[in-house]
């Protein structure tokens, strides 16, 4: 695919970013069209569960009271639809830009930093939410909620458990998980329909500023050299990609037979 090609700049600092790259089983098992259904539903949700986790990082650490009940209002249309079954693709249309200022806590040295990429990202998040509702709509595919995959839940039970390494070790968790669904974009675009093909490839480019912007942030809070923290979740995440996985979802490992 002549596009893809332009991305092979973008793609070579993610490919060396992750430890290994995701197995060629995967991809076929993915290309599947039975799979189809599984694929669009799980990125759905993973959309959201992106933005969710980048919602609750600035909650937690960087905003005042009255901004984190706004950030809670920005979701909760979207998390209507995938948890309760309420909404519809028009209902969600255009909400995914935030209409009331975020506002950093006093006494934080990051807080701002944090805000302003997190909110940038939360907004791309839920207009990719969008679009892939938008996607399935177009093919007749109804939503369902399916079960979450091994992946995220994987690499978060090895987060420390004392501030500021917790946050350290979310944002560097939040790297892996954009560099790799940057990657695996790219490496399905080209088995997949061309609508879809064309809006995988589109993604690549937030999705790889987002995978940056998390490592940014890491160094900056911690202050200090993060490479072997770095490299201990490289690892992790390579096992998860490439060992043996039987719940295939848009994060599996390797399909069993």
């Amino acid at each position: 695919m002549k596009q893809l090609e332009q991305y092979q700049e973008l793609l070579a600092p993610i490919n060396q970013f992750l430890q290994c790259p995701t197995p060629d089983e995967w991809v076929v098992e993915a290309a599947k069209p039975e799979n189809l259904k599984t694929v669009l539903i799980d990125h759905l949700l993973c959309e959201l569960k992106a933005g969710q986790s980048a919602m609750y990082l600035i909650r937690k650490y960087a905003v005042d009271k009255q901004s984190a009940n706004s950030l809670l209002d920005w979701f909760k249309p979207y998390e209507d639809f995938a948890y309760r079954k309420t909404g519809s693709l028009e209902t969600l249309k255009g909400k995914s830009n935030i209409s009331k200022s975020i506002m950093a806590k006093s006494g934080s040295p990051y807080s701002q930093d944090l805000i302003d990429k997190m909110v940038l990202l939360i907004k791309e998040e839920l207009h990719h939410f969008y679009q892939v509702l938008e996607i399935m709509e177009q093919r007749g595919i109804a939503y369902e909620p399916v079960t979450a995959s091994r992946y995220a839940k994987g690499l978060l039970a090895e987060m420390a458990t004392y501030e500021p390494q917790t946050l350290i070790d979310k944002l560097i968790i939040g790297a892996y998980i954009e560099a790799r669904s940057c990657e695996r974009f790219a490496k399905l675009a080209p088995h997949m329909d061309e609508d879809i093909a064309k809006f995988y490839i589109s993604l690549l480019r937030s999705e790889a500023r987002h995978y940056q912007d998390y490592l940014i942030l890491a160094e900056e809070i911690a202050g200090k050299d993060i490479s072997e923290r770095v490299a201990f979740f490289g690892h992790l995440e390579a096992q998860l990609i490439s060992s043996p996985d039987d719940d295939f979802k848009f994060h599996s490992g390797l399909p069993c037979d």
